[in-house]
């Protein structure tokens, strides 16, 4: 079940999603100029390793470009590859709109941030000696996700269904994708092998649940939650404030 869009129009530009969506990709298209094994040098640099975050391994004077804390953000701009950065930014694009509206442009930045961070240690505290970087936005994006599942669990979803060769569109309840999505999270965490490079599903985890804990300190006082699709109603209730 592989999301392309939602039934769930915005009210405002989300102006931060666009600028994080071009973040990542100038990033991408920075470490792609670099030639391989700069580019992996990058990620060195720049991804957040959770043995150089917590102490357990020193960072030689050419790799530690910036101090351990600061790789927890620029970790979240950095890709592994372009079906890595494609589907993140797909999930950006589809999610992001809807959670910026519901709170508005700074707020939204910092709720991205935070949640991104709240990933990285999620993923870091799993393996505190782990020498393998972290990188991509991932783990902000599953902040997003837990934001949405909680703002607009009934909105429609339109998903690719896949069996095998076979695949057809479907439109799918956001809280069932993205209560299966989480699911396999669970799963996948619970079965993959301790350090060894792949995929970092504790820090999709990590941020998943901070989205939802933050959403309801986030979004706008006027805006409910548990709703479908965003309608021209919650718009004209906030412009009347709590009185009417």
């Amino acid at each position: 079940m592989f999301p392309i869009s939602d039934d769930n129009p915005s009210h405002i530009r989300p102006y931060v999603t666009y600028v994080f969506i071009a973040l990542c990709v100038v990033s991408f298209i920075w470490q792609l100029s670099l030639g391989e094994e700069a580019a992996e040098a990058a990620i060195y640099r720049l991804g957040m390793i959770p043995a150089r975050l917590f102490g357990f391994a020193e960072a030689s004077a050419e790799m530690a470009a910036v101090p351990a804390w600061a790789t927890i953000f620029t970790s979240m701009f950095m890709h592994g590859g372009l079906m890595h950065l494609g589907g993140n930014m797909l999930f950006l694009w589809i999610f992001g709109d809807n959670v910026e509206d519901s709170m508005g442009h700074f707020r939204f930045a910092a709720f991205y941030l935070i949640c991104g961070a709240a990933a990285a240690l999620t993923q870091g505290f799993m393996n505190t000696d782990s020498t393998i970087p972290m990188v991509g936005a991932s783990g902000a994006i599953s902040g997003i996700l837990g934001a949405y599942l909680l703002l607009h669990p009934k909105a429609t979803i339109k998903v690719i269904l896949f069996f095998g060769i076979i695949f057809w569109i479907a439109h799918v309840p956001a809280m069932v994708v993205l209560g299966v999505w989480f699911a396999g999270q669970l799963v996948n965490a619970a079965l993959a092998p301790a350090d060894v490079p792949g995929v970092a599903f504790g820090a999709h985890i990590g941020g998943f649940v901070a989205g939802m804990v933050l959403i309801p300190v986030f979004k706008d006082k006027y805006l409910p939650l548990f709703q479908g699709a965003r309608t021209k109603s919650f718009e004209i209730e906030r412009r009347k404030g709590p009185w009417g």
